[in-house]
């Protein structure tokens, strides 16, 4: 049995590379609203909305390849290779199939743009920008399948490596795409749009070839030949992969709602509260990296038979992550107008979002509780809670105390998020607490 000491070094060396890989994923958006922000108020606005849109289902279809990571990682921890390998050729498959109802999912969002008033100039902007990311949607799950097996059998260093190339590749086709360059016209925030998914197209290939060349756990491993959809470990994925993408995507589309009645709003106060969504969502890297960790170690202990070190690991992925996190909203609390001053000067905007920033700090812990806690309990095969949790916290609670204290009480985009920020809370003490009581038992081969 690990000391507790023991379980920091292991959590630690799992989780820094995917931290590093989940902040480069970040940076990708933040890259894109720091490219298109000389354009414009709404150039930024619209990037926001058709970011959040796209995520809002396209994070709902790589949910639910989520249920690789139990599956993997305690076949992998039993020393079960070729059931791990296995599990991820039907996560291949998974993708294939996801792609089509995703991009035309995706490509119905202008209509919805539309019905729910958000402001022209904006949606001008937010449409063509969301049929150039659609293009990257089969690159995208391929590269969720691939990263789901690669992290679930210990081998993150690929996908960091993967993230930081790819972020040079999104920065160099942004500045050739968006401004025009060496031939190329100016194709503004729509070029954007087609760099981010020209590095999508890098990540699938990448992680492609890292896994293909690797003879103990790859995708064609020695002696092993290619497999055509099995409709067992199909139901067996969606089975614990459908609760975890509702629970992603109730908590992406609550703040997709969010932005969406922000968009009713000032072009001032969409543009304040995307920016610092950005901010926040960038501080929540960490603990999302340390929850995948946490996810790989209690899967492999829980393989191994080893119940009480997963409790243990688990324990201290949440502490990982409440700590971190902690330090984040010190800083979002002390320091708002250096962070805002990275992305705009213009003074309106720097006056709503130095609100916003401060009541950000207020939810950083919860925020990293209740991620940390949705990675340990997915490692233990336990998917359905955190969805409902997400639904009673969000849904229930947060976004109607937003609507109503942003509208009726008049506070604007401070009201969205401070309604928000009790929700995160609720959910926090949710999930903790049923980590706290839950008997783990590893997932029937």
């Amino acid at each position: 049995m690990l000391s507790i000491r023991g379980h920091v070094l292991r959590m630690a060396a799992l989780a820094w590379p995917i931290i590093i890989a989940e902040l480069g994923w970040m940076s990708m958006g933040l890259v894109d609203t720091i490219m298109v922000a000389p354009l414009g108020k709404e150039a930024i606005g619209a990037v926001g909305v058709a970011n959040i849109l796209y995520d809002t289902f396209g994070i709902f279809s790589l949910g639910l390849l989520l249920g690789l990571d139990p599956l993997v990682a305690q076949a992998f921890g039993a020393g079960r290779a070729a059931e791990a390998n296995r599990y991820l050729r039907q996560g291949v498959w998974l993708a294939l199939f996801l792609t089509p109802p995703t991009m035309l999912m995706a490509l119905s969002l202008p209509g919805l743009m539309h019905w729910i008033g958000v402001q022209e100039p904006v949606r001008a902007l937010a449409e063509p920008y969301i049929g150039a990311l659609s293009a990257g949607t089969l690159p995208l799950l391929l590269y969720a399948a691939l990263r789901r097996f690669l992290q679930a059998t210990g081998r993150v260093r690929p996908v960091m490596v993967a993230l930081v190339l790819a972020n040079g590749i999104n920065a160099a086709a942004n500045a050739v795409l968006i401004h025009g360059a060496w031939g190329v016209p100016a194709f503004g925030v729509t070029g954007s749009g087609w760099a981010t998914a020209a590095a999508r197209l890098f990540l699938a290939g990448w992680l492609l070839a890292a896994t293909r060349w690797d003879d103990v756990t790859g995708l064609w491993s020695r002696g092993m030949r290619w497999a055509g959809p099995r409709a067992a470990d199909l139901r067996e994925l969606l089975r614990l992969g459908a609760p975890a993408a509702g629970q992603i995507g109730l908590e992406i589309a609550v703040f997709g709602a969010a932005t969406m009645l922000a968009g009713r709003l000032s072009t001032a106060s969409l543009a304040a509260h995307h920016i610092a969504l950005n901010l926040a969502s960038l501080t929540f890297m960490v603990p999302l990296g340390i929850s995948s960790a946490g996810a790989v170690a209690v899967g492999q202990a829980l393989g191994r038979g080893e119940a009480a070190e997963a409790k243990r690991a688990g324990w201290v992925a949440l502490g990982f992550a409440g700590g971190f996190m902690s330090l984040a909203g010190l800083v979002f609390a002390l320091a708002p107008h250096w962070l805002l001053g990275a992305f705009t000067s213009d003074p309106e905007l720097l006056a709503i979002g130095i609100g916003l920033l401060r009541i950000a700090a207020v939810f950083q812990l919860f925020d990293g509780l209740q991620v940390a806690a949705t990675g340990v309990l997915r490692g233990a095969a336990e998917t359905r809670l955190p969805m409902v949790a997400n639904l009673a916290g969000h849904w229930a609670l947060g976004l109607p105390l937003g609507y109503y204290l942003c509208f009726a009480r008049g506070m604007d985009a401070a009201g969205l998020w401070a309604g928000l920020s009790l929700g995160l809370i609720v959910v926090a003490l949710l999930l903790v607490w049923y980590w706290r009581r839950l008997p783990l038992r590893a997932v029937s081969s």
